[in-house]
């Protein structure tokens, strides 16, 4: 199925929420909308389910998920399509920062853990032989110097 979003990596026959199974009048049917419904969502970009060889549509619970929030939107809140478009693209933006900020926070993670690893093998590195340098506690005691006095004198 060309751009297949169900089953990267997976066994090909276990079903996801992102597995393409549901042809349009199941989809209509399942979101409550007419299958033209749908087949102006997709041409919109609102809604683009996969699509088999004979380029049927192919939708996911995902898309008959998102299928209803259009809808709600739409009906509930009044929202035109283009802002629920927007809407939807925002929201897919979002995650996908969200995404970005977990990879990054895990790179951090491992690079601090690397960096503890090197400052552990530099500090068992160390001579022991050496004595560690400590400063001298400085005091107010005065000292009074006296030059000694010649016998000659």
């Amino acid at each position: 199925m060309p751009g297949g979003r169900g089953g990267r990596g997976r066994n090909p026959y276990e079903l996801t929420d992102e597995s393409p199974v549901y042809v349009i009048s199941v989809a209509a049917q399942l979101s409550g909308l007419h299958p033209q419904t749908l087949r102006q969502y997709d041409r919109l970009g609102l809604v683009s389910p996969d699509r088999t060889a004979g380029r049927g549509r192919r939708y996911s619970a995902r898309d008959i998920e998102l299928l209803r929030q259009v809808q709600q939107l739409s009906q509930d809140e009044g929202i035109n399509l283009a802002g629920i478009k927007r809407i939807i693209e925002l929201e897919n933006q979002v995650a996908a920062l969200q995404a970005r900020v977990a990879e990054l926070q895990q790179a951090l993670e491992g690079a601090a853990a690397a960096m503890q690893q090197r400052e552990a093998a530099v500090h068992a590195s160390y001579r022991r032989d050496l004595v560690p340098y400590q400063d001298v506690q400085q005091t107010s005691a005065l000292v009074v110097w006296r030059p000694k006095r010649d016998a000659s004198e």
